[in-house]
């Protein structure tokens, strides 16, 4: 951890935890969101992670579960002319073994430097042992995407300064992943009969713009991959008044077999269903 910054510490409580009986993912934001702010607070740079486009590639490498204990090691690994990369490490805190790993990127006019803050960041520059990032295909159309989530923005669902969290948009696409699930038989019945539940390995989540206090808001989520375990869902979130975009979320994940705690092939009747949402990436 030589040159990195520690940016949370703390633990994983049990109300925390998914339907899969793990860390959800939406806690997994808001810790990220903890490490963000404080990283950009030591390098002040604390205003321009607001002003940018934001986006954060995350790779899950072990569950984190009910009493784990973790920390957050942060820094920035990258930089150019207009951009910003920081690197975000979940460890374990008892083994030492990083579970998951983040990269978040401010991209745009906005993260252009002054040559001061430009020298001083570089100067903080620390090597980056992550997993390489894929960029997945995505379509150019949303037709055939279906509504997952519609509600309102809620005063708990702003920070301090007044801005919709990371975390509220990880809820609303979980909410959008439920429902799609549900959509092709994987409800929380046949979760709970035969003791299965949907693992996220992979998510991106792009940020381009924050929902206002009282903004009704749709998530509309399609298909697109579908494996002999794995679904790959692409979620977007948008105005609902507009159709202006606000967000999307890729995500990558298996049916797990909850108590072998290994991917588990799923069943021809959902496999069935899934297919007839397919999204064409063509």
């Amino acid at each position: 951890m030589n040159g990195w910054t520690e940016t949370y510490r703390g633990g994983v409580a049990p109300w925390e935890c998914d339907v899969a009986e793990h860390f959800t993912i939406a806690y997994y934001f808001d810790r990220l969101a903890d490490a963000s702010a404080t990283l950009a607070e030591t390098l002040r740079l604390a205003e321009l992670a607001r002003a940018s486009v934001r986006r954060f590639d995350v790779r899950f490498v072990r569950e984190l579960r009910a009493g784990d204990s973790f920390h957050i090691g942060s820094g920035p690994i990258a930089l150019d002319e207009h951009s910003i990369r920081f690197g975000h490490r979940f460890i374990d805190s008892g083994s030492g073994e990083t579970v998951a790993w983040a990269e978040e990127t401010l991209d745009g006019p906005e993260a252009a430097l002054a040559s001061e803050a430009r020298k001083a960041v570089g100067q903080r520059l620390v090597n980056w042992p992550g997993p390489a990032i894929e960029r997945r295909p995505e379509p150019r159309r949303f037709d055939g995407f279906r509504p997952g989530a519609r509600d309102r923005v809620k005063p708990t669902d702003l920070d301090h300064l007044g801005c919709f969290t990371t975390a509220a948009f990880v809820h609303r696409f979980t909410a959008a992943c439920l429902q799609t699930l549900a959509a092709i038989g994987a409800s929380q019945t046949y979760m709970q009969v035969e003791r299965r539940g949907y693992s996220t390995f992979e998510l991106t989540l792009q940020i381009s713009g924050y929902p206002r206090l009282g903004n009704q808001i749709l998530v509309e989520s399609g298909i697109l991959h579908l494996g002999n375990s794995s679904i790959r869902l692409l979620h977007r979130m948008s105005d609902h008044a507009t159709g202006a975009e606000f967000a999307r979320l890729g995500q990558f994940g298996v049916q797990l077999d909850l108590d072998a705690r290994r991917p588990t092939a799923l069943p021809e009747a959902v496999r069935a269903a899934a297919a007839q949402l397919l999204i064409s990436l063509a």
